[in-house]
C-alpha cells in the first residue's frame, strides 16, 4: 500500500511540475523565464536570462548579443541585430514582435 501511495505521489509531482520541475504546469515556461506576457525584451538592456527568454537565442546567443552592444555601443534598430553571429533574417522574423529598441 505505501509503495502504490508513494508511485502516485511521484506521477502527481510529474505531472505538475514536469520531469525535473523546471517547467511551470500553467505556462510551460521555463522556471526563471516570468517574463510577462506581452512585456517585450530591450535587446539594449537585457540580461542574458532575459534574451533567452526569446526564441531561438540561446546562451550563446544571448551572450554574443551582449558583447557586441558592448563593443559597438546600443542597438539602432532591430535590423541591427543581424549584425550579431548568429541571427539572421529568420532568427530576427521569429522574434521581432517580441523585441525593443531604446
Amino acid at each position: 500500500m505505501k509503495k502504490r501511495i508513494g508511485c502516485l505521489v511521484m506521477l502527481l509531482s510529474l505531472s505538475f511540475f514536469g520531469p525535473w520541475g523546471l517547467v511551470s504546469p500553467l505556462t510551460s515556461t521555463p522556471v526563471g523565464a516570468s517574463q510577462e506576457l506581452g512585456a517585450k525584451v530591450n535587446v539594449n538592456t537585457a540580461t542574458a536570462a532575459e534574451l533567452q527568454t526569446l526564441p531561438g537565442i540561446g546562451q550563446v546567443t544571448a551572450q554574443r548579443i551582449i558583447e557586441y552592444r558592448t563593443s559597438e555601443g546600443a542597438f539602432g534598430s532591430p535590423a541591427d541585430l543581424l549584425k550579431v553571429k548568429g541571427i539572421g533574417q529568420s532568427t530576427l522574423a521569429r522574434i521581432g514582435d517580441r523585441i525593443e529598441v531604446r
